[in-house]
């Protein structure tokens, strides 16, 4: 049976066309199916199991047992041939069903990301560098993530690295809400400007984001 092959890893896929041609074989199989028990009615009903010979022990003369043979035979091989479509429906179901949840999953999230990256305003800049045991480091900045908001400095009001060193400046020892992207969320942290072992008042390193 030929089906739908992924690119990247050339592995069949199951198809909703696929399932429906394996439903149109069972139902052949079954309409075969029933022409031999047709058959078997005609001479006389003797089913799967009736006897072919008579109370002598003769072969029965008003049978046709060339055809009940062959009726009986063909109805075994397409009753096994039955299971195993069955078993076939049943997998590529199954198959089908997993791989259509995994898209709406996967369309879901698609759709929750973009909603927040078209909810979320553009960043203006990013963190570079974060030293450790530093207040940036403490308040848990990290290396990449973009800020959006630095106390009173957002998006729309950002001109330079001079706007973020003023808030600074006049925040020595106060906290200082900053809000960033990261890993297209966006995260909310409280930084606290003080003096520490090492340089300046955050101990980060922050560069503006072209616009």
């Amino acid at each position: 049976m030929k089906m739908t092959e992924e690119n990247n890893n050339d592995k069949p896929v199951i198809t909703v066309e696929d399932v429906q041609r394996l439903i149109k074989k069972k139902d052949e199989i079954e309409e075969q199916i029933k022409a031999y028990y047709d058959v078997l009615e005609d001479q006389g009903d003797v089913g799967m199991d009736g006897p072919l010979v008579d109370i002598e022990g003769y072969p029965r003369a008003d049978v046709d047992l060339f055809q009940i043979r062959t009726a009986r035979h063909s109805i075994s091989c397409l009753q096994n041939d039955h299971k195993a479509i069955m078993v076939e429906i049943e997998e590529a179901l199954h198959k089908l069903h997993a791989r259509e949840k995994a898209k709406r999953e996967q369309d879901q999230a698609e759709a929750q990301r973009m909603e927040q990256e078209t909810s979320l305003p553009a960043p203006f800049a990013r963190v570079d560098a974060v030293t450790q045991g530093s207040p940036a480091y403490q308040a848990g900045l990290h290396i990449g993530d973009e800020i959006i908001q630095f106390g009173s400095v957002n998006t729309s009001n950002f001109q330079n690295l001079q706007n973020i060193a003023s808030v600074v400046q006049h925040s020595e020892g106060k906290s200082v809400s900053i809000a960033v992207i990261r890993s297209d969320q966006r995260v909310q942290l409280s930084l606290t400007p003080q003096r520490w072992s090492g340089r300046g008042l955050l101990g980060c390193n922050i560069v503006p984001l072209r616009r």
